[in-house]
Parts: structure tokens; sequence; C-alpha cells
């Protein structure tokens, strides 16, 4: 374990490698899970204000679940989260002309229209926040099947999980938070070099 002011973060997410390959997992963290991804209130609230301006890539389906049921559901074990068709895709993705799920939140984000790029749980995946009263709990959870593709892809690259999340770990963080992951990081791996 990584001690940082108030975070406690999983070796793994230094000493594993991990980058997203699409064309193979097609986004499926969209689609697989039990619930919507977890978000806060003021994720929420902002969500809700900017559904009118990425509606339009919605499908219909999810349109009227959103329009029926609310922005956001809750979940007895994560609390606030994003809805989902029937347990399955989340309400905000949608299948581009390669088949690969995209956040129609992101796009419009990407599109250079509203300043929110998509909750932070989605952007930090595969590290899941467990947050306690006194401290938060960083830890590396890949989806077993589905995110091999993208073990594999890092481990070519040799780029660790935290490298490939540097922008949404400074997004929830601060630079300063990710210069000291940094910075324990190359001492891990110099004092492996040196065993």
């Amino acid at each position: 374990m990584i001690a940082i002011d108030n975070k406690l973060i999983s070796d793994e997410v230094v000493e594993k490698q991990f980058v997203c390959n699409l064309d193979k997992c097609k986004g499926g963290c969209c689609v697989d899970g039990d619930t919507g991804a977890p978000i806060t209130q003021e994720e929420a609230d902002l969500i809700e204000d900017l559904y009118p301006q990425f509606k339009h890539l919605m499908t219909p389906q999810a349109i009227a679940h959103v329009e029926e049921e609310g922005a956001y559901t809750f979940d007895d074990e994560h609390g606030l989260v994003t809805p989902t068709l029937n347990g399955g895709i989340c309400t905000y993705g949608y299948y581009d002309d390669s088949g690969i799920v995209k956040c129609a939140i992101e796009q419009v984000y990407r599109e250079g229209k509203i300043s929110f790029k998509k909750p932070i749980s989605c952007h930090l995946f595969p590290i899941r926040i467990t947050e306690y009263e006194n401290f938060d709990a960083l830890n590396y959870e890949p989806r077993e099947t589905l995110c091999k593709p993208a073990c594999k892809l890092g481990k070519s690259l040799q780029i660790p999980v935290y490298q490939f999340l540097k922008e949404p770990l400074i997004r929830k963080y601060g630079e300063e938070f990710y210069e000291a992951l940094d910075a324990t990081a190359q001492q891990m791996y110099l004092n492996k070099e040196e065993e």
C-alpha cells in the first residue's frame, strides 16, 4: 500500500500495466456490471442540467428511460449511479459505426460544447475509489475477461495503470498528488531493480 495524504493506493496501481484497447473490448465497461457508474451528487446535478445538450446522441429507449425515471438513480451498494437499460448499457452510452460503445456526455465534451467530461468513476476505471470517513482507498479492479486486452496492451507498451490514468487522477486529486504518486512509483521501481 502507498499512503499519500489521506489516500491509500494499492501497489497494483503502480505495478500493473494497462491501456484501454477499445478495438478489442468495444467499450464493454459501459455495458457490463451490476449497476450504472457511481456518481457524486454534484455530478448527478450536472448530468441532469447538461442532459439536453447530449440527449441527441442517446437511443430513443435511453431517452424514454431518463425522461420517465430521471437522469440518475440510487443503488443500495454504490449510492447514486447512472441509470442503465435493463441492467445493461448505461443510458448515456451509444454504439458508434464500429460497434464501440461511446459516452454521449464525453462526445459533447470533445466537441467543446460542455466542460464536464464524464463521471470521475468512469474516467478513472479500472481504478475504483472507496471513500471512508478519514481516507480514500484506490484499488486496481479491471474486469477479469473484458480487460484482458487492455492489460496485454499496457504490458506491451510498458505503461503503468497510474500513468495511463494521469488525467483523471489529476482531475480528482490534483497535480501535487500525481507528482507524489509518480515519485513513489519511480522509487519502488528503483528498489526492485536493486533487489
